[in-house]
């Protein structure tokens, strides 16, 4: 039995180069206008609540400042990012994966099994036990799956001309336009940190067979 389903994989390696298209022109983008504001509106900088740094060429998708070339960028892959996700979730609930394997348990939850479980990844112990996942991993993954990819594609969705239109009450959801915006640098931020954990804890726990198993599918009574 394979330990990743090809429908996992296939969204896995989209999801990569979807959010790194994704980040890289709204780098971009934000270079258009570095100040984040909460509420309907903001341009002053003594409204702003952060001053986002300016970002090089090399970090931004294109390579040079172009605010109209970074979105078409930005709403290509956005589509392709929200509809792959979309049928990552729907696929992963009929195959039974988010119930199988990122589903915690009650027991999972106390706060001996929590400490145990950090304690075991400070000394570079990934032994999942019984399952796929260990409890910090299916709580991550619960976290980037359901709130934070979520998240992007809403707040996303709020700062689109079209959308302020067609469905106003999205943008009261989350306290404004600007509100919109700011969460979503928030959470593009967080993902990125995720992001660099992840490679991290890949790179600890065996990359060869990470990535093998990530392409592969691997066999589920292999070790991680």
């Amino acid at each position: 039995m394979k330990r990743h389903a090809l429908s996992t994989r296939i969204w896995h390696w989209i999801n990569v180069v979807s959010l790194a298209v994704l980040f890289m022109s709204g780098l971009n983008i934000s270079n258009a206008h570095r100040r984040l504001y909460w509420g309907d509106w903001g341009f002053e900088p003594s409204m702003a609540w952060f001053s986002v740094p300016r970002f090089p060429g090399w970090a931004t998708i294109p390579g040079y400042y172009s605010l109209a070339v970074a979105r078409d960028w930005h709403v290509l892959f956005a589509w392709i990012f929200a509809v792959s996700l979309l049928l990552f979730m729907l696929t992963a609930l009929l195959n039974g994966h988010f119930r199988r394997d990122l589903v915690t348990r009650r027991r999972e939850w106390r706060p001996s099994a929590i400490w145990a479980d950090i304690r075991k990844h400070l000394k570079f112990d990934f032994d999942h036990g019984e399952g796929k996942f260990n409890f910090l991993q299916k709580a991550s993954y619960g976290i980037v799956i359901f709130i934070l990819l979520p998240m992007m594609i809403f707040t996303g969705m709020v700062m689109s001309p079209g959308m302020e239109v067609s469905v106003p009450w999205l943008g009261d959801l989350f306290g404004g336009r600007q509100s919109a915006r700011s969460l979503h640098f928030i959470c593009a931020w967080l993902l990125f940190a995720f992001f660099l954990i992840h490679i991290v804890l890949v790179l600890l726990s065996g990359p060869i067979g990470q990535l093998r198993d990530m392409i592969t599918g691997g066999r589920i009574d292999e070790k991680a």
